[in-house]
């Protein structure tokens, strides 16, 4: 294999590939980098055998190709060589001694190979029906309900985010059991089949750093065991958690004893200074009751002090609520609902907090109370 490449071309698409690769990992060639020069341009491939990431440069992108073929190298160490050269010409030549020769007008490198036939071979398939949405609505979706999954091994399935397609409706669904984040969008196109799978959270977490938040589309391949994502020049696969993801579709109720609206700023701000006296071992928690037309947020550390803060409500059908919570869980709701109003419901001190925008129902963040009254 024998090429040359500007620097900043070759950069770009080893910033998108490095993501695919663990420092945890112990198994070598996992920690590597596939380079597979063809008459076409260039591939870039890693995997840690749980997401895999494919990159294309095309031949017009590239200076000059030479000889074709393959090699597989440290991921990390040509990814800080690279960074490091100048805006220039790059040459990359295979060598003897399973070798690669990395050099400029003034640096030179060599580093050693490892077998392409350890290198793990993935199917990049495509479904027959693939679901297309915007990276722009596909990226809100995941940062929307991401941050309710739950960081523990012990349920793998709520390590997950749910998706779910019915006809042109996907619904995307996270929980931790303490709270939950939903949100439904509507498809261009209608599946065929229903789709009803578990993306880890860690994979989705690497794949939205390579979105962006223009209107190019995303096209999901989805298969028994993993999914596929093909969008721009980048193939991203994740594997699938196996299990069945909890019914939840009972938890939100459609009728509320008390409903109330504030401005969404105001509220996120006092549960922001509230928040200073709380902590973790309490569960971050305060407390909230209605004094007439106002909310009073109250918190406390006995051995520290106290804080009250007060939230003009903006209309109201019911003054009889207390109830407390985690801090921490309602500021994570609020700052992925996107309006300047939002809609606090409740049905008592010891049932769920639904918090979603007063003009749709597209989003939807629930949190279970903490009970102290």
């Amino acid at each position: 294999m024998k090429l040359k490449i500007k620097q900043n071309i070759l950069m770009e698409h080893l910033n998108y590939v490095i993501k695919g690769i663990s420092n945890k990992n112990l198994i070598p060639i996992l920690n590597c980098i596939k380079f597979d020069l063809t008459n076409e341009g260039l591939y870039l491939t890693s995997t840690d055998n749980e997401i895999m990431i494919n990159t294309f440069i095309k031949k017009e992108d590239i200076e000059n190709i030479d000889t074709l073929g393959n090699i597989v190298v440290s991921g990390r160490y040509i990814y800080d060589i690279i960074r490091k050269l100048p805006n220039e010409i790059i040459d990359i030549e295979e060598v003897m001694d399973s070798k690669v020769y990395i050099s400029t007008s003034n640096s030179s490198f060599n580093l050693n190979c490892n077998l392409v036939n350890d290198f793990p071979k993935i199917e990049l398939e495509e479904s027959k029906n693939p679901v297309s949405i915007t990276q722009k609505v596909f990226r809100n979706i995941i940062n929307q309900t991401i941050f309710a999954t739950s960081t523990q091994e012990s349920r793998p399935v709520l390590t997950g985010i749910n998706i779910k397609i019915n006809d042109n409706t996907m619904e995307c669904t996270a929980t931790d059991s303490y709270r939950l984040a939903y949100k439904k969008v509507e498809l261009s196109q209608a599946l065929s089949e229903n789709i009803n799978i578990i993306i880890p959270t860690r994979n989705l977490n690497e794949l939205i750093k390579l979105l962006t938040d223009e209107d190019e589309l995303i096209n999901i391949h989805i298969f028994n065991n993993k999914v596929i994502f093909k969008f721009s020049t980048i193939v991203f696969m994740s594997r699938l958690i196996n299990g069945t993801y909890p019914d939840t579709s009972k938890l939100i109720p459609n009728e509320f004893k008390t409903e109330i609206l504030v401005n969404l700023r105001d509220f996120y701000n006092s549960i922001d200074r509230a928040s200073l006296l709380t902590n973790e071992a309490d569960k971050n928690t305060i407390k909230l009751n209605i004094d007439e037309s106002r909310i009073i947020l109250t918190s406390n550390i006995p051995e520290i002090g106290n804080v009250t803060e007060k939230v003009q409500i903006i209309e109201s059908n019911n003054n009889d609520i207390k109830i407390a919570f985690s801090s921490k869980y309602i500021m994570d709701a609020l700052k992925v609902l996107d309006c300047e109003e939002v809609k606090l419901l409740f049905n008592g001190e010891d049932k769920p907090i639904i918090l979603r925008n007063p003009e749709s129902l597209d989003v939807i963040q629930l949190i279970l109370p903490i009970r102290t009254y």
